[in-house]
């Protein structure tokens, strides 16, 4: 049966597996827009607001389901717009898949009405940039797509799709299912040397990361490390993939990392590291191991090859997934480091513990009072900003939680993470922390969540001002205030116009029924908090930060 492109491409989506997507509508993918006109209930089309609201979704979907997330845009604009969710999921080493639109193939080269060489503009943000030229040919460039995007280290794929194309008819069959692709499991030979390095070690350290973990591969390496008493720290904005009320969590290493886990990576003198690609944040600007020959004994496994000895050559690297390596882990008796397992989990704990904030909305209190209430199954979602640190720190993830924060840093990513989350798990809570400043970068995506009902909570930290930018800016510049206040709207009267519940929280102590209401709210929910700009860190004021680079600029002019 003849059909056109746009219509192999949703077909073959939906034999991959697909069940949403999420984009904002162009006259470059119109064919394909007219084939999910068929699909609705198998295929959904989530309408998006702006295409970096969408992309982010589609990252977050990724990251949460393990499945590419989709994202739908049109040429030009729409695909740069989209370039931050890209780059997101690139960091996030989560599965997506962009498609967004392209001038006629006839027309390519010349500059055209919104053209653009997607190979030059996405060849370094993600795993495979393709442009599909004949309808025939989407079946297996999708195929690879799909492939491609969950498998190694999991990424997000670019494919550029020319209007031609998609209204010119074929014969070729749709897919009806994806390849299954078995995790690359670790050699035996390389767990016996594993086991014996751990067994001479004093100070071992268990370091993890990534999203493609599944739910036995997680038990796996918490049963291992529990009967070994090994200390497990996450890396940035991955503890969720680690029961933080085990005995052996000790916390994460990433943006503001506490003085403990630090001390945790550098004196350790083995690191079993799994699924981590070192990033930055994860090693304090690569500070806490040296490059390329680290002190400690690192033993560095993960399922691409192209991490292995990228940064860090380690002194045993392990090619596996992270699941299949759990699996195969046997654990080590006799360990000598009954002390040092103990003494990283109490200064974990202690690190939950804060005094009195300068704030009228005290977050210490907040975080303490969300521990205790948020469910089992809960959703968190942030962007980026000092308020990350809440979710981030203050928080404790059980095996069933979740987290969905970008590793890239993005502002911006928590609410339109919050809604996929929603979209895909209707009936769980999700939660998003969101700065004032970052709320205002994809405000308007609470048209998409009312429209898609995915109507998540919403907690806007709200200080007047850009925190991280305003720290660093006291840091180096101190009481040079330039670029960091801000002006805002009235955030309940937005969320209602979108139909949300709202309120504007004054106090600590009204956060408590504020929250419960919101949470019983069959529209979802924003709580504008009332949060001071001296209250710019846990545990340094803005005043403390101001007075240490004033005191550091006197030191350097004696």
């Amino acid at each position: 049966m003849m059909q056109n492109g746009g219509q192999l491409l949703v077909q073959s989506l939906v034999g991959l597996g697909a069940r949403k997507a999420f984009g904002v509508p162009g006259e470059s993918y119109l064919a394909v827009l007219d084939a999910l006109h068929d699909t609705k209930g198998v295929l959904d089309y989530v309408v998006c607001r702006h295409e970096g609201g969408a992309a982010f979704m589609a990252a977050a979907w990724g990251k949460l389901t393990g499945q590419p997330g989709l994202c739908m845009v049109t040429r030009g604009p729409g695909a740069t717009n989209a370039a931050i969710g890209v780059h997101t999921a690139m960091q996030d080493s989560a599965p997506m898949i962009l498609l967004v639109g392209q001038v006629g193939t006839d027309m390519r080269g010349r500059e055209a009405f919104q053209e653009l060489d997607y190979r030059a503009v996405f060849g370094t943000m993600a795993k495979w940039v393709v442009e599909i030229d004949q309808a025939e040919r989407i079946p297996e460039i999708l195929s690879r797509a799909w492939t491609t995007a969950q498998s190694g280290r999991p990424g997000p794929v670019v494919i550029a799709l020319p209007e031609d194309m998609l209204t010119s008819l074929t014969a070729a069959a749709a897919l009806t299912r994806p390849v299954t692709v078995a995790e690359p499991a670790p050699d035996s030979v390389a767990i016996d040397d594993l086991q014996a390095r751990l067994a001479r070690s004093l100070r071992p350290l268990v370091m993890l990361g990534g999203c493609n973990w599944q739910a036995e591969g997680r038990r796996a390496l918490q049963g291992f490390a529990e009967a070994s008493d090994i200390p497990v720290v996450a890396a940035f904005r991955y503890q969720d993939q680690f029961d933080n009320h085990s005995a052996v969590y000790a916390g994460e290493a990433g943006v503001g990392m506490p003085p403990h886990v630090k001390a945790l990576i550098r004196e350790a003198d083995t690191i079993v590291a799994v699924n981590l690609r070192f990033g930055e944040m994860t090693t304090d600007g690569y500070s806490l191991l040296d490059v390329p020959d680290p002190k400690q004994h690192l033993i560095h496994v993960h399922g691409s090859e192209a991490e292995l000895g990228k940064i860090y050559r380690p002194a045993l690297a392990i090619q596996s997934g992270p699941n299949a390596f759990a699996r195969a882990l046997r654990p080590v008796a006799g360990g000598r480091w009954a002390d040092w397992r103990a003494s990283a989990r109490a200064a974990y704990l202690a690190s939950l513990t804060l005094g009195p904030l300068p704030s009228p909305v005290d977050m210490g209190v907040v975080s303490a009072h969300l521990r205790a209430v948020l469910p089992a199954d809960a959703i968190i979602t942030n962007g980026a900003g000092n308020f990350a640190v809440w979710p981030n720190k203050f928080l404790q993830y059980g095996p069933r939680a979740r987290l969905l924060a970008p590793q890239s840093g993005a502002m911006g990513y928590g609410m339109p993470a919050a809604i996929a989350a929603k979209v895909a798990h209707p009936d769980r809570l999700v939660v998003c922390f969101a700065g004032d400043g970052d709320f205002q970068m994809t405000a308007q995506e609470l048209a998409t969540a009312r429209q898609a009902g995915a109507m998540p909570v919403i907690l806007i930290l709200n200080n007047g001002i850009y925190g991280t930018i305003r720290a660093h800016q006291e840091r180096e510049y101190p009481a040079r205030v330039s670029g960091t206040d801000m002006q805002n709207p009235d955030f309940v009267a937005l969320a209602r116009a979108h139909g949300f519940h709202a309120e504007r929280v004054e106090t600590t102590q009204g956060f408590p029924d504020a929250f419960a209401r919101s949470c019983a709210s069959a529209t979802g929910a924003v709580l504008d908090l009332a949060i001071s700009a001296e209250a710019l860190t846990p545990r340094s004021s803005l005043s403390d930060i101001r007075a240490a680079g004033i005191a550091r600029q006197g030191q350097q002019l004696a």
